[in-house]
């Protein structure tokens, strides 16, 4: 039997109430978004609105949007949000700002209290601290970097995950004649990799099985959602953290996520060192993890209140793998795509590096180092898609940059890193062009380019402590790939980069490889 339900006349007037409302919401949005630029140029900027509806509109391909932007607003632009919505913006690429945001006037220039926020689950390591704490950290950071033991334990770790795991992974595909996801492999490796150097425990994410790893899922979730908070209203994102839903909701499973991982290193990390404690039989002088030199770490050395605290050593993990995994991988995936665009620049490397046999010796760090056409591949794959996609700076007192803005204590800066290299007026007409010989000189060397122009390792004294290492291990990579195997990308796939802090892919590269006689 059909019951049909007869609206009483108050519920119909409500439901002809919700359907005006509706159709006269869209008819206002529809508008807004059909009249979202001024002039056909910059984004119109609408009363109480703001600029953010031309905003939404973008927000599909806002980095090519703020590219178009900041041509021809001579590198530096003021974005407008809504009334009171804390969103108003300097979006800045002009090296001259950059230089004196991170070089000449860099004591008044700090990440700041809502950097923070926005990197809350990263909590009070190397990423969101300023002032004393971070100089500390940087100095205890530094010292465990560049020591010997250290640096011989990464090539090591490297050359072991390459030999023991990435090499038969990619022989496999090979024989199998496999579609896979390069962006997820190198990812995989990467995340192995910097686990090992951190705890001394390798997850084995990268493996036939390919079986998802929690914590680098989680890492995922908040890189997209660190991008969405740059987005929204600080107070909706807010709401949402509070109320558990969206973006928000994802967030704070994945922080929970990141506090039981680290919780059972940690845990696990203690328990290793008390049991080699008992025994008298331990082999001293062997490279430790990071994990290990931080919980033995000097407390007064380094004016750290307390380094074996479970939160500072989580707090440090998590900005170990942020700093080792997702920036290496998405490096190497774009430069690898890049190459499958410029077959001239593939045969080049590969002439260049049996010329120099960087695998001799075990993939010698001198030999490495001679492969100046292949470093300046992967500097113009980091030119044209930077790792991390921006960066924050907030003054603590007003000042004026170099090119002419006013900025208020506490305002928002953004150093746009993928515009910055696809500006003409910094690095020519051919800037949207991979061209790697304009990171090598006449003479065959390595041409120097100022950190302020090329950003992917940062600048001034907050230049990253680990560039080094992550040339190296990209070449290694590079070598051992470029050297022994062809790689086909898949026609027809749509390459573009994700919404988020790391700029990754957002539907991975899909490839077929195949081995090949080097010689």
């Amino acid at each position: 039997m059909c019951v049909t339900k007869r609206l009483t006349p108050m519920a119909s007037s409500i439901s002809f109430l919700e359907a005006s409302v509706a159709i006269f919401c869209f008819l206002i949005l529809h508008y807004l978004f059909k009249t979202t630029t001024y002039n056909g140029r910059f984004p119109r900027n609408w009363p109480v609105l703001g600029m953010l509806p031309c905003l939404l509109v973008v927000l599909h391909r806002i980095y090519d949007y703020i590219v178009e932007i900041l041509e021809i607003s001579d590198l530096t632009f003021s974005f407008k949000g809504p009334w009171f919505a804390g969103m108003d913006t300097l979006l800045t690429v002009d090296p001259a700002n950059i230089h004196h945001m991170m070089n000449s006037n860099f004591s008044n220039y700090i990440k700041g209290s809502d950097f923070k926020e926005v990197f809350d689950v990263f909590g009070d390591g190397i990423i969101t601290t300023d002032s004393e704490l971070w100089k500390n950290l940087r100095k205890s950071y530094q010292e465990m970097l560049h020591h010997q033991a250290f640096q011989s334990f990464s090539l090591s770790t490297t050359r072991s995950k390459l030999k023991d795991g990435l090499v038969p992974l990619l022989n496999h595909f090979a024989e199998e004649g496999t579609t896979v996801d390069l962006q997820d492999v190198l990812g995989r490796f990467t995340f192995d990799t910097i686990l090992i150097l951190i705890t001394g425990s390798d997850p084995r994410s990268l493996s036939i099985e390919m079986h998802e790893d929690e914590l680098a899922k989680a890492l995922d979730v908040v890189g997209e959602g660190i991008f969405f908070r740059h987005v929204k209203p600080k107070f909706l994102w807010k709401l949402q953290n509070w109320m558990g839903f969206g973006h928000e909701k994802k967030m704070i499973e994945a922080n929970a996520t990141f506090d039981r991982v680290c919780a059972k290193y940690i845990s696990d990390k203690r328990g290793e060192i008390i049991r080699s404690q008992r025994f008298s039989d331990i082999s001293y002088g062997e490279p430790e993890d990071l994990l290990s030199s931080f919980m033995k770490l000097d407390t007064t050395k380094y004016n750290l209140l307390n380094p074996s605290d479970d939160k500072f050593l989580r707090d440090t993990i998590l900005a170990f793998i942020l700093a080792g995994r997702d920036t290496t991988a998405s490096a190497l995936t774009w430069f690898f795509w890049l190459l499958s665009e410029n077959a001239q620049v593939v045969s080049k490397i590969r002439q260049e590096i049996i010329n120099t046999n960087p695998s001799k010796n075990g993939n010698g760090q001198e030999n490495l180092d001679k492969l100046v056409y292949l470093h300046g591949a992967l500097c113009e794959a980091m030119r044209l898609y930077p790792p991390v996609s921006f960066g924050r700076k907030s003054p603590i007192k007003s000042d004026v940059l170099p090119s002419g803005h006013k900025v208020q204590a506490n305002s928002k800066i953004i150093i746009c890193l993928y515009a910055l290299g696809r500006m003409r007026a910094v690095w020519g007409d051919d800037a949207l062009e991979f061209k790697p010989e304009r990171w090598v000189s006449d003479k065959g060397s390595l041409r120097h380019e100022p950190s302020f122009k090329f950003l992917s390792f940062n600048s001034g004294p907050r230049t990253c402590l680990g560039k080094h290492l992550a040339m190296t291990q990209m070449k290694m990579v590079a070598v051992e790939i470029l050297h022994n195997y062809e790689i086909k990308v898949i026609k027809g796939q749509k390459i573009k980069p994700v919404l988020g802090f790391i700029l990754s892919m957002k539907h991975g590269l899909r490839i077929t490889i195949t081995k090949r006689c080097p010689y």
